[in-house]
């Protein structure tokens, strides 16, 4: 054989050993942080387990693209898992007010189930009193999705809701990835586009307990929001439209403070007995650029997380809805106010707002990319 011959031969051999090393590295990565967790629809869901270099570590299933458990160190080092949920599959398909999910294609509420995109009308679900709720009766969290790319630390998943899905237009393609920094923080990377005109509004969904998820309630969590106003609404809670400081309200958070310390002042602030937090905050900074969200503190625990988003928004949910009929992992009873969500997101209802000064548009066009970032940093304090 000639020497190039022989060459050829060689740099064929080796690609196939790299290969075939690829091949077996995938699929014993796949073996270790992959598990068979059952079927919705016929089709299969699992479970993934992230993990970094400092021991935390976050499960992951593709049905809802559900986190169902993120277990962080405290003060001592002890760790906890600090998200509600369930132990297995049958507890999320028995029904739960979307712990740990990707809420879409429109998160949030809109108002009576309507809005008009150009000159049509759309009706979708009221699931929500008058309403229409994080993406109607069999939204975004109730979707098997397909994972793309599984790595010890990242998870990427795709999901394609066809033009007509639960009353919205176009067919849309939504990517969710999640990664656990060595850092310690959890990015969550969220786009979409489409092939019509078309409304999103994806917001991520986890109850959290920095205590842990059986530790009881969370009034006594410390909170800061970096957020001089909010969005007022109806006894529907939908957002009346303006835009108004929290100066002088229950709704201030601009400096620390217990998230039970005024709640009891809330009815007659535009929340029809709402029993606890609901509500949009509008974010200080520019709408479409990272920013700090909030800062909490447990201070039993002195686990601590810092969110940053791109978003103009959040929606700062106390668990008011939670009434001890959930049990969850470990045979845990969830009660009111036994979590709290931060919800970064465009305003609710924007769609039937669009126009008004103040209110970024929800509207995605052909060519166009939605792209939503969340960063959540664990840390402890004394």
């Amino acid at each position: 054989m000639d020497k190039s011959k022989n060459y050829v031969l060689r740099v064929f051999t080796a690609a196939l050993s790299v290969l075939a090393i690829m091949s077996f590295t995938k699929q014993a990565m796949s073996e270790v942080l992959k598990a068979d967790w059952g079927q919705v629809d016929g089709k299969a869901v699992y479970l993934y387990t992230l993990t970094n270099k400092n021991g935390l570590v976050a499960k992951v299933t593709n049905y809802g693209t559900i986190i169902t458990e993120l277990h962080v160190p405290d003060r001592d080092g002890k760790m906890a898992d600090i998200v509600l949920g369930f132990d297995n599959l049958d507890g999320y398909l028995a029904g739960h007010p979307y712990f740990g999910c990707t809420a879409g294609r429109v998160a949030n509420r809109i108002a009576n189930g309507k809005f008009t995109l150009g000159e049509v009308e759309y009706s979708l679900a009221t699931n929500n009193g008058p309403n229409h709720l994080h993406g109607g009766e069999k939204g975004f969290d109730k979707k098997v999705w397909d994972v793309t790319n599984a790595t010890k630390n990242s998870l990427t998943l795709t999901y394609v809701s066809p033009d007509g899905e639960e009353g919205y237009p176009g067919n849309l393609t939504t990517t969710v990835t999640y990664t656990l920094t060595d850092d310690d923080t959890l990015k969550i990377e969220m786009s979409a586009t489409t092939d019509a005109p078309t409304i999103v509004n994806l917001a991520h969904h986890t109850y959290w307990n920095l205590a842990g998820h059986d530790s009881g309630d969370i009034l006594g969590h410390d909170l800061t929001l970096n957020a001089n106003n909010y969005t007022p609404v109806d006894g529907t809670l939908i957002p009346t439209g303006e835009i108004v400081s929290v100066v002088g309200t229950p709704f201030d958070f601009t400096q620390s403070k217990a998230i039970g310390a005024d709640i009891a002042k809330l009815s007659g602030n535009g929340q029809d007995d709402p029993g606890g937090y609901d509500i949009n905050f509008v974010l200080n900074g520019k709408s479409d650029e990272m920013k700090l969200v909030a800062s909490v503190k447990a201070p039993k625990s002195g686990r601590t997380m810092e969110i940053h988003t791109n978003q103009p928004g959040v929606q700062f949910y106390s668990g008011n809805f939670l009434d001890g009929t959930v049990i969850g992992k470990g045979g845990a009873v969830y009660n009111k106010h036994g979590g709290f969500c931060l919800e970064t997101q465009h305003y609710p209802d924007a769609i039937n707002k669009e126009g008004r000064e103040g209110w970024d548009s929800i509207i995605l066009r052909p060519g166009e990319t939605y792209r939503h970032e969340m960063a959540i940093k664990f840390g402890t304090e004394e």
